[in-house]
């Protein structure tokens, strides 16, 4: 139970940081609207930080726990508690950002709706589904293999930081196809929050064909062939 409410807290709290980042930049009112992609870029990245120093050992991305089962590191029967742990702790964080910016909701009922939705998930500036699919796979490869490598350093410290790092590099080497989501925590539960919240000026679709195949399915492959790479390689 410990373990499953850090998954909830941690997930949380790394979507508030990501998704308050996209409410700064596009909505209204605020204080640093236009501020632009190296400013949320980075604060994804410092926000993940900062979640896995509060919280220690979790995972916070259901691709990483199936990667942590693959190597024998937790059990098969903890995938998809703790996973569901995840996607409704990025429901609640994504809850948590719109009451904290609920004027600026109201200020931006002229935005696009696609641009709001936006806020929450992850989504193409060119829809090309076979493409997409491929970026968010070799996207969640390289973080999970980098992270699973990071990890066996056994530097105290040094994972919070060097993820932070990593999520900043990939997202501003690979993030511009589309935005990077490489969790289906990240993307989902903020997803079905844009659902369920009272956006004032109306929603866009919440387009679940792409949130399913995409940042939904693709990281789950990438993440297992990521553990089964540094089995093979590292010998782990």
């Amino acid at each position: 139970m410990h373990q499953l409410v850090a998954e909830f807290l941690g997930t949380a709290l790394m979507i508030i940081f990501g998704v308050g980042v996209h409410c700064c930049e596009v909505l209204k009112t605020s204080k640093y609207q236009g501020s632009g992609h190296i400013f949320a870029i980075t604060t994804w990245g410092f926000g993940i930080t900062v979640s896995l120093f509060i919280f220690g050992n979790v995972c916070i991305n259901p691709a990483m726990v199936v990667a942590q089962a693959i190597l024998g590191n937790i059990p098969w029967s903890s995938v998809i508690p703790m996973s569901v742990a995840e996607v409704l702790g990025g429901v609640f964080g994504a809850i948590v950002v719109y009451i904290a910016y609920a004027d600026q909701f109201k200020a931006s009922v002229d935005i696009d709706r696609v641009k709001i939705r936006n806020i929450f998930s992850t989504n193409p500036n060119v829809r090309n589904l076979p493409r997409n699919f491929f970026v968010e796979f070799i996207d969640t490869f390289i973080f999970i293999l980098a992270i699973l490598s990071i990890s066996a350093v056994h530097t105290p410290g040094i994972v919070p930081i060097a993820v932070g790092l990593l999520v900043w590099c990939i997202g501003m080497g690979m993030g511009g196809p589309t935005g990077f989501a490489m969790n289906l925590a990240r993307d989902m539960g903020p997803r079905i929050a844009h659902a369920i919240l009272p956006i004032p000026g109306g929603k866009a679709d919440n387009d679940w064909q792409y949130g399913i195949i995409v940042p939904g399915i693709a990281p789950f492959i990438g993440a297992a062939c990521a553990a089964l790479f540094f089995k093979w390689f590292f010998g782990a």
